[in-house]
């Protein structure tokens, strides 16, 4: 049925029937189409305002006043249609069709073309929203008010290799699409040096209202349009390089993937949330606006400051960092390793660096004059070479130690690492992993699951397996060790013949803490905190060290005393300070002091400071965890150190999880207060090997040599009575070498061959020194 009623207005009809208005040529065929279908129509029309219009190509023509990009920013509409859609030159109009991801806002040009209802665009324009010609598009004023948007996150697309996106690139965007309108899902394109970048737009967030919010725009009688937003001078945008770091970026629980860390991550939100104006600050005091987060390399100190980072949204080059940082507050700045970039200050540091340091704290000055919302993290590892004038309040108010993580915070570590490679049923592993993990920080874990994933891949395995991570654990070293002496040994228990006592000894000091904790807390003990070996030379001191160290699986630093000594004053004692500030951090651990009658020989009388005497005051402090002090009076740096072990008993820094282990022929050198308890509070006497001893010693190395019938092992050990295990060892080797002078192709070690080595090799240990051993061990 044709329509009833035509009202004719130039060009245009007007249909009663369904309220459109068509030109005059497509009258026809709205006769047999009305109301017209509004998402596929054969003829353009005008319904409410709103033009349902066919997509062409403007012809390049130049605007004079405007540049090319905003000429790309515009929709061309013959004079007709702007007035019946009641448009004006300059009006932002919203454009939608089936075609576009998300409508598509518009500034309305007139053109003179002869098209009257076509949609013009330039070509440029239509490649950025993808919108082909000939799409049907709807064209409509936008007369709602828009919000201003506060920050727009754009993704990179086709990202370019290389390509770096600084500040520079952030201002461009800014300048450009300053005062435009926009949607999420629009895209938007810039000429960066060369190269035409193009972002998709993946979130707006809009500028707050004040208190009251729906309810005041409901009393002001203001409507908002939620589709686009404007692009004001206070507007920031956040560029990702790609998808993938985009979606990283927008994980629910920015910190779901840092393990171990909980406590911390709390307390740092809780300061960074005050500083930045996002929790309530009732009284007024000025909050803390700067935090050091300082602790052993690995131990997720960057990972951190960045996730909290992100979860602020905020990026910023280092050029210009801190003007950036005032510009765009709120907003954080990283410092990540904090005591390079602001060390200590002194002669040996050069006048760029003594720069750097004055300008950083000029900016902490001005964060609290301004009182600006901006929050600073800083990183270190050494937190002793950072600048003291940055330590106090108003700079960084609060330092907050990142521990080497215990056996709980290791497990959930490995759990976060393996959440998608290993199933419900192997977290019983995990958890003998992470016990076994001593002194591994987040980033050894992250190696460690690395190094067994790939033995499970050489062995054609679908899922690793118990060997995997065992194997892992032995190529796998934490990385605080790596500064440190260590003897990694593969000497068992079963390799050492006798010595069951000190065996014993040992493992109550050193495994049974770890293995039955509860025990010791049962009996209200605490376990024995230092062992000393003493005993002649050559009886399997060092060896049974090196066995403990094996088959407890703990950390283990062999210290050799002289090697401690310096002719630096104070170098000494800074040595035995490192030494256990690393097994602290590597926890559980051994420290073992080989010729520990070296380093803490007994002390003088007299008031002259030796080098030795200071290495003993330094041990004698770290044992029972106090700190140096000077207490400014002229005796030695032993004495002060030891009165101040004295007045501090109990210990400022605990030794904790760490065992110290000593070795010594010498004994009666040795200082008295160093074998109180509480230090090395269990003497262990290992004397020359019974008869019993040597004959488990013959066993064992004899089971590795080829002898002949004739040699008897009964008969060995009578010979050797008062030979020590390392004299026994000598004798077997000296024997085999005796075989091969004889012949080189000899295959057997005869008894003739013993004779000869049991000529050459003697005992050295004499009677007087046996006395002296049997004297003190009953005198202890």
């Amino acid at each position: 049925m044709p329509p009833k009623t035509r009202k004719s207005v130039g060009l245009w009809v007007h249909c009663d029937k369904c309220s459109i208005s068509i030109l005059q040529k497509d009258v026809e065929l709205h006769e047999n189409d009305c109301p017209p279908d509004t998402e596929k129509h054969p003829y353009d029309f005008i319904k409410g305002e709103t033009l349902h219009g066919t997509v062409g190509v403007k012809n390049n023509e130049d605007i004079k006043g405007l540049a090319q990009n905003e000429i790309d920013n515009l929709v061309f509409l013959s004079q007709s249609v702007i007035q019946l859609c009641s448009l004006s030159i300059g009006n932002w109009v919203e454009i939608r069709s089936d075609h576009l991801n998300a409508p598509v806002a518009r500034t309305v040009w007139p053109t003179a073309e002869k098209t009257i209802t076509s949609v013009l665009f330039t070509q440029t324009c239509l490649n950025l929203i993808r919108l082909q010609s000939e799409s049907l598009v709807t064209v409509a004023n936008i007369k709602s008010n828009v919000r201003n948007a506060s920050l727009i996150t754009l993704v990179l697309l086709d990202s370019k290799k290389y390509m770096e996106l600084t500040t520079e690139l952030h201002t461009r965007i800014h300048k450009l699409y300053h005062s435009r309108l926009l949607a999420v899902g629009n895209r938007i394109e810039i000429m960066f040096f060369g190269k035409v970048l193009r972002f998709e737009i993946k979130e707006i967030q809009s500028e707050k209202s004040d208190s009251g919010g729906l309810v005041n725009e409901f009393c002001e009688l203001t409507i908002y349009d939620d589709t686009f937003f404007k692009v004001t001078n206070t507007t920031k945008f956040i560029l990702f390089e790609n998808e993938i770091e985009y979606e990283k970026a927008q994980s629910k629980d920015l910190f779901k993937d840092i393990g171990g860390l909980d406590e911390e991550i709390i307390e740092v939100k809780e300061l960074m949330h005050f500083a930045l104006g996002q929790s309530d600050n009732k009284i007024n005091i000025k909050p803390s606006r700067g935090c050091l987060l300082y602790g052993n390399s690995g131990t997720g100190k960057t990972m951190l400051a960045n996730a909290l980072a992100n979860s602020r949204n905020t990026e910023f080059a280092l050029k210009d960092l801190f003007k950036d940082a005032i510009d765009n507050a709120p907003s954080i700045v990283i410092l990540d390793e904090f005591d390079i970039l602001c060390p200590l200050r002194s002669n040996r540091i050069t006048d760029i660096e003594k720069r750097t340091v004055s300008n950083v704290l000029k900016f902490f000055d001005e964060l609290n004059k301004k009182e600006s919302k901006i929050f600073v993290l800083g990183t270190t590892n050494k937190i002793d070479n950072v600048d003291p004038t940055f330590r106090r309040c108003g700079r960084f108010d609060r330092e907050i130690e990142i521990l080497t993580p215990n056996p709980i915070s290791r497990l959930d570590i490995l759990k976060k690492i393996t959440k998608d490679a290993i199933k419900d049923e192997d977290n019983e592993t995990l958890k003998e992993i992470a016990f076994a993990a001593h002194g591994f920080v987040g980033a050894d874990l992250v190696a460690l699951c690395s190094r067994a994933a790939l033995h499970t891949s050489k062995s054609n395995r679908s899922r690793i397996e118990i060997e995997d991570w065992k194997f892992a654990l032995t190529k796998v070293r934490p990385s605080a060790m790596r500064e440190v002496q260590v003897e990694v040994t593969d000497v068992k228990w079963s390799d050492i013949g006798g010595q069951e006592k000190l065996k014993l000894t040992l493992k109550q000091a050193v495994e049974w803490p770890l293995t039955h904790p509860e025990s010791f807390k049962r009996m209200g003990i605490t376990p024995p905190r230092g062992v000393l070996m003493y005993g002649p030379p050559g009886c399997s001191k060092t060896m049974v060290a090196k066995a403990l160290a094996t088959e407890s699986g703990l950390n283990f630093l062999s210290i050799k005393g002289p090697e401690l000594f310096s002719k630096w004053v104070g170098e000494s004692e800074k040595a035995v300070r490192d030494v256990f500030k690393k097994a602290r951090q590597v926890a559980p651990s051994i420290i073992f002091f080989d010729e520990i009658d070296a380093l803490g020989g007994e002390r003088s009388s007299g008031s002259s400071t030796s080098v030795q005497e200071r290495v003993l005051a330094q041990l004698l402090t770290e044992m029972d965890g106090g700190g140096e002090r000077s207490s400014g009076s002229s005796t030695s740096v032993q004495e002060r150190v030891l009165a101040q072990l004295l007045t501090e008993m109990d210990g400022v820094s605990p030794l904790g999880d760490v065992t110290v282990l000593a070795a010594t022929n010498r004994p009666d050198r040795i200082d008295k207060a160093l074998l109180r308890p509480g230090r090395l509070d269990r003497l262990v006497y290992v004397p020359l090997p019974d008869m019993e001893t040597r004959r488990e010693i013959f066993r064992l190395k004899l089971a590795k040599m080829p002898i002949s019938d004739d040699v008897d092992i009964g008969r060995l050990v009578a010979l050797t009575e008062g030979y020590s295990g390392a004299e026994v060892n000598a004798v077997c080797h000296e024997a085999a070498m005796a075989a091969l002078e004889e012949n080189l192709s000899a295959k057997v070690v005869k008894l003739t061959h013993f004779g000869a080595a049991l000529s050459l090799i003697t005992p050295r240990t004499s009677q007087s020194l046996i006395n002296l051993y049997e004297q003190y061990a009953n005198n202890k």
